[in-house]
């Protein structure tokens, strides 16, 4: 009996599925960076292929970054009044290191800081994790959940058959439903045709 063991093993074993799963995860951030001049560049940005099993097993490992990511950010902006625009090194810089605003600008980015150890740790790739809080998280900040969608593909993987699937980020490739318009007829033909009729009418009378 599985008693309190949730999730599929996936044929692996707990280090692999681990790594299975931080691979896939940041598979997803990485398709979002700037591959303009990368040879492997992304097909579609926010999206990856793969099996069925495997999309449902890392979609809330994706969801759970992007949730700590966009509380980490909330703490990011209100550390902000407590920094300061002068370069490092510089006097400005070197007296509001010693001021009493670099401590309250410490402490409050310290969530920030930990959120970005805990994203590393999660996923185990910098750059993903880079793109995670640059670029992803601030898209949801307004979203209050369900970041992502799971299609399942119609054909399945070659060799094993295996049911493939599209793990992608929401708003991207959504799809808008379109009201059709009215057809736009023009009146004048018609409004001159009439009195060229009644014309050609009181003539012939």
């Amino acid at each position: 009996m599985r008693h309190r063991r949730k999730g599929r093993v996936l044929g692996r074993s707990p280090s692999h599925r681990r790594a299975l799963y931080r691979n896939l995860s940041s598979a997803i951030f990485l398709t979002e960076r700037d591959a303009s001049l990368d040879d492997n560049a992304p097909k579609v940005p926010g999206r990856i292929i793969t099996t069925l099993e495997k999309a449902k097993e890392i979609r809330p490992l994706v969801e759970k970054c992007i949730t700590l990511a966009k509380k980490a950010l909330l703490a990011k902006a209100e550390s902000e009044q407590y920094g300061t625009d002068a370069e490092r090194g510089t006097d400005a810089y070197k007296a509001w290191r010693k001021s009493e605003n670099w401590r309250k600008w410490a402490d409050a980015r310290a969530p920030y800081v930990n959120a970005q150890r805990r994203a590393v740790q999660l996923m185990g790739d910098r750059e993903a994790v880079a793109i995670l809080f640059d670029t992803v998280a601030p898209r949801f900040m307004d979203r209050p959940g369900g970041y992502t969608r799971i299609m399942r593909l119609a054909k399945p993987r070659l060799g094993d058959g295996g049911t493939r699937a599209i793990l992608e980020f929401v708003g991207n490739n959504d799809k808008v439903k379109r009201s059709a318009s009215k057809p736009a007829f023009d009146s004048a033909p018609e409004a001159a045709t009439d009195e060229a009729s009644t014309e050609e009418a009181t003539a012939n009378s």
